[in-house]
């Protein structure tokens, strides 16, 4: 998951200039990605449309109130609230930015996924590397101890 920017009120203009800048990050690595699945939303414009399809990304409109359609975003919306934002007292859009990306930062290489099949594996492991118990294991704070990481320590 990527955090591409934080607004209290979005434009279509906002929107499309993100999407310009999540594809100039991703460089290379944008031909992977095959579609984009997106809600109606106004704000989502055929400038924005079109920066994909320039990269030859199709994209796919949910149906109409239909949130399982995009089950996935939904999930990251529930896993961001639950674990991270409905325990904090957010302060301003600062702060919110430095929140949200320590948790994006969590959520793909330290955070435990159970639906990945890879045995509570994050994102980014390898999935070539079988993890041994080790006799120590620190833990490592994140957010101010909102939630954990455990390592082992060779």
């Amino acid at each position: 998951m990527h955090i591409l920017g934080v607004t209290e009120h979005p434009t279509a203009a906002w929107v499309t200039q993100l999407a310009r800048n999540f594809l100039a990050d991703a460089g290379e690595r944008s031909d992977r990605f095959r579609y984009l699945i997106r809600d109606r939303d106004a704000i989502f414009t055929a400038a924005f449309d079109a920066v994909f399809t320039a990269v030859d990304i199709e994209f796919k409109k949910s149906a109409p109130q239909c949130p399982k359609m995009n089950a996935f975003a939904e999930r990251w919306v529930k896993a961001i609230r639950v674990e991270c934002t409905d325990r904090m007292l957010i302060v301003g859009d600062r702060h919110l930015r430095l929140v949200l990306e320590q948790y994006a930062e969590h959520y793909n290489a330290g955070r435990s996924h159970q639906g990945r099949g890879l045995s509570l594996r994050t994102p980014l492991d390898d999935p070539h590397v079988i993890p041994f118990p080790a006799q120590r294991i620190t833990r490592t704070k994140i957010l101010g101890g909102l939630t954990n990481e455990y390592h082992i320590v060779a």
